[in-house]
């Protein structure tokens, strides 16, 4: 079995792909395209985090024959998108606002919304989030796990935890 950590579907929200740029021509393929990547990356025996904002503008039924689909035993910690029509649907195995547990000896506390500090940090402990659309400048040992940031798909601790080339500064005009 496999862990992956994901947020920020918004599954089934138009909007999204203006406001966070995403490179789809229609929502309907901006839901195929993240379901596609789900089931690709994540087998059935598989377990997800899903740190919020899962779906809008759905009805429950559509919601729960999407997650339904999607493969893996799933959990969600509630984002701010997330009424109670996701929180109730069946295809869930938890649903909490916060999470701490133990992968691979690294210690992870997963909330939706970042945090300025958290249990742990100070012995190495990883803030997993989600809600920011990779529009925070990065902090030490904060990872935003939203589809915005990881190709639209969930990702695994591993691939979480791989040093990620700095952007080298470009130098303004008129500069040395």
């Amino acid at each position: 079995m496999t862990v992956y950590f994901t947020s920020d579907t918004h599954f089934g929200h138009g909007g999204a792909r203006g406001r966070f740029r995403r490179p789809f021509e229609s929502t309907a393929e901006m839901d195929a395209a993240m379901e596609a990547n789900w089931n690709a990356a994540v087998g059935p025996g598989d377990e997800v985090w899903h740190l919020g904002d899962f779906a809008l503008h759905m009805k429950p039924d559509a919601m729960a024959a999407l997650l339904g689909r999607l493969n893996g035993t799933k959990h969600l910690i509630a984002g701010n998108n997330d009424g109670p029509e996701t929180l109730a649907l069946p295809g869930w195995a938890s649903v909490g606002h916060y999470a701490e547990q133990t992968l691979d000896g690294i210690d992870l506390v997963m909330c939706h919304y970042a945090f300025r500090t958290w249990n742990g940090m100070h012995r190495k402990a990883l803030n997993l989030h989600g809600h920011s659309h990779g529009q925070l400048k990065p902090q030490p040992r904060q990872i935003d796990v939203g589809v915005d940031v990881w190709n639209f798909r969930p990702v695994t601790l591993a691939e979480l935890t791989v040093p990620r080339p700095r952007r080298k500064a470009v130098p303004v005009s008129g500069s040395p």
